[in-house]
């Protein structure tokens, strides 16, 4: 048995709960949990805005250390240290065979799969397949990524989405460019990660936007050159700041229709708008058709920062070992379990940057 933050119902508050974990079978991987980043997405689980089966176990951002292996398993072995991949690509789908390993048609095939077990055999459901809220977890081999040499384990877990996305979003789906100037609207994990990308990449001005005046020194610690608090003349403001053109980039880490508008009304005439937030069926982005002919931006999502988490994370690894990419700087609360529903009022309200479970 161990100890566990479940959803019982969606919109429910979290419990901590017994959860009874089953050997790992054919191709399955134990792991005892060291962190655990507290994510958007998963608020957006708990709340409804994205879909889940109760009871469930939320988490999808950590790292810990294999403690057992199921047979045919050989590419880690107990004692490894690992990060957990909540979309791990098979390699053999339409899309992976496209180079595409970010939209893989089989990565949520464990989502939909009961995992463990309480006390009275009702089954449970691994939170996008990764079940991170927990002090451990089962899940398949092609899930795991082994932690780089010199990197901490629970400042690793970070690596398993805000950073992988941020950074991803930055250099693998909006492409930046040296000298190239990005806006950045909302700094929670995710977009505190994307202005520490923007700055690796030289890109310049950086420019931060959120709704709280408390974020301003923190989006300056992480890169961002001009802070602005959003109000309805984003566009304007931003023109200022960058010669009347508007941003070469603008990447959108709220996940809400009116942020996505308001990074497309603020990016120049051919620049790129690139949407990393996860928003809801019926929050709609309108635009008319004129519009999109005589401003010429291009428009994309970006899905766990457009990344190959294999060939990233030991890119990742190396600005980390260098010092360009501060892991630390990212988490402003530690918390245990109990602590998790006080994090999603936090995120709610857009105070702080990632909340860490360290275990």
């Amino acid at each position: 048995m161990v100890r566990a933050a479940l959803l019982t119902a969606v919109g429910a508050p979290l419990e901590l709960a017994e959860i009874e974990l089953p050997e790992p079978g054919p191709g399955q991987v134990r792991v005892k949990l060291a962190a655990a980043g507290v994510c958007h997405s998963d608020l957006s689980l708990a709340n409804g805005v994205l879909r889940v089966q109760p009871p469930v176990v939320l988490g999808h951002e950590g790292a810990g250390t294999v403690t057992a292996v199921g047979e045919g398993v050989d590419s880690v072995r107990p004692g490894d240290p690992v990060v957990l991949n909540w979309a791990p690509a098979c390699g053999s789908c339409h899309l992976c065979g496209l180079g595409e390993p970010w939209l893989c048609e089989r990565a949520g095939e464990a989502y939909g799969q009961t995992y463990a077990t309480l006390a009275d055999g009702t089954g449970v459901y691994p939170g996008l397949g990764v079940a991170a809220f927990a002090e451990e977890t089962v899940v398949a081999e092609r899930a795991l990524l082994p932690v780089p040499a010199g990197v901490p384990l629970t400042s690793a877990a970070l690596l398993g989405c805000a950073v992988l996305t941020g950074y991803g979003a930055v250099h693998n789906a909006a492409r930046v460019r040296a000298c190239e100037s990005v806006l950045v609207l909302g700094l929670g994990g995710v977009g505190l990660a994307v202005l520490q990308a923007a700055r690796i990449a030289g890109a310049g001005p950086i420019i931060a936007v959120d709704v709280s005046p408390e974020k301003e020194e923190l989006a300056r610690r992480h890169g961002a050159t001009e802070f602005v608090l959003a109000d309805d003349q984003l566009s304007r403001t931003v023109r200022k700041l960058t010669g009347g053109h508007g941003a070469d980039h603008a990447i959108e880490c709220v996940g809400r229709g009116s942020t996505v508008r308001a990074a497309w009304s603020s990016t120049r005439r051919g620049g790129k708008t690139t949407v990393v937030g996860i928003g809801g069926k019926d929050d709609l982005v309108s635009f008319n058709a004129l519009e999109l002919f005589a401003f010429a931006r291009t428009l994309s999502a970006c899905v766990y920062g457009n990344s190959d988490p294999a060939k990233d994370i030991p890119v990742l690894a190396e600005h980390v070992l260098a010092g360009r990419l501060d892991l630390e700087a990212l988490i402003t609360d530690r918390i245990g379990l109990a602590d998790i529903p006080d994090a999603f009022e936090r995120m709610a309200a857009g105070r702080g940057g990632r909340s860490l479970i360290v275990f």
